[in-house]
């Protein structure tokens, strides 16, 4: 170990005499080495801005060169107690995994051009339809609206009674005094799980989180400063048919993955067909 320290500290200065130093030499300048693995002066340029000083580049880069240095230690230590043949199962892992990463980055690259990602009402009904039943919830979901005003609140009685009885004037009376509500949600008409509604009406609790899943159900709820009115359109439990409206979001994933799986398998035999016409992939015999 005091060997490469002392490679470390013969070659920093000569990385730190000057920007023209990079110019005038054209060989690749050693900083460090340990045993047959050398780091060159190229490997940390990337470490060194013009912003940072002399005394603070000089701590990063031995730094860097120490954790290097380590690492190189650590692996040739590894390779030393490893068998040969466990050095060349993880050198074709590396390989494989180096492939890998190639071709799913050029993959991707055409796909992301290529990939087609519009959606019909007809493809996600009828892939719904053939799948109904992998579409089974895991949690339960409300429609429901809520408003939550201040206990004190004038008209409290008239904004109720509007808010049960719900007509189109009701929700227009009710949409005109919104900013007046500390949070408020008309859309009735939209599947919601009971974990999010929990999260955002503050009372329901072990003792009432029952009554969130009853159909045509009005709740009036408070705590020391507020009072929340909600009202439940319907309820579906967990382990029911999910509606469509709530698997659209998974289904379009399913069928967009579906389409790059494919689009993919086509763009492999475009490449060995191509490669085959242009003489540049042969099987021999």
């Amino acid at each position: 170990m005091g060997n490469y320290k002392f490679i470390i500290l013969l070659f920093l200065p000569l990385f730190f005499s000057g920007c023209d130093y990079f110019k005038e030499s054209e060989e690749r300048e050693i900083l460090a080495r340990v045993n047959d693995s050398y780091l060159y002066k190229e490997d940390i340029q990337a470490l060194i801005s013009e912003d940072i000083s002399p005394e603070d580049s000089t701590l990063i880069v031995s730094n860097f060169i120490t954790r290097w240095a380590t690492q190189q230690l650590l692996i040739d230590k590894a390779k030393f107690n490893l068998s040969q043949t466990q050095q060349q199962e993880f050198d074709e892992l590396v390989k494989n995994y180096k492939n890998e990463l190639y071709t799913k980055a050029y993959a991707d690259a055409l796909v992301a051009k290529q990939l087609d990602t519009a959606f019909n009402l007809d493809e996600i009904e009828s892939y719904y339809q053939e799948h109904l039943e992998n579409f089974r919830l895991n949690e339960d979901l409300v429609k429901l609206r809520f408003i939550n005003l201040d206990k004190n609140s004038l008209d409290f009685q008239e904004m109720k009674k509007k808010f049960v009885r719900f007509n189109d004037k009701d929700k227009e009376d009710l949409d005109r005094i919104a900013l007046q509500f500390k949070g408020y949600s008309f859309n009735d008409s939209v599947w919601v799980s009971t974990r999010s509604v929990y999260e955002r009406i503050g009372p329901l609790n072990d003792g009432n989180k029952s009554q969130l899943l009853k159909k045509s159900n009005f709740l009036e709820l408070e705590d020391s400063l507020e009072v929340y009115l909600v009202y439940v359109n319907d309820v579906l439990l967990r382990n029911d048919q999910a509606p469509l409206e709530y698997a659209t979001s998974t289904i379009k994933q399913i069928i967009l993955n579906r389409r790059k799986a494919d689009l993919v398998k086509e763009l492999e035999k475009d490449i060995t067909r191509d490669a085959i016409e242009n003489k540049q992939f042969e099987i021999y015999n």
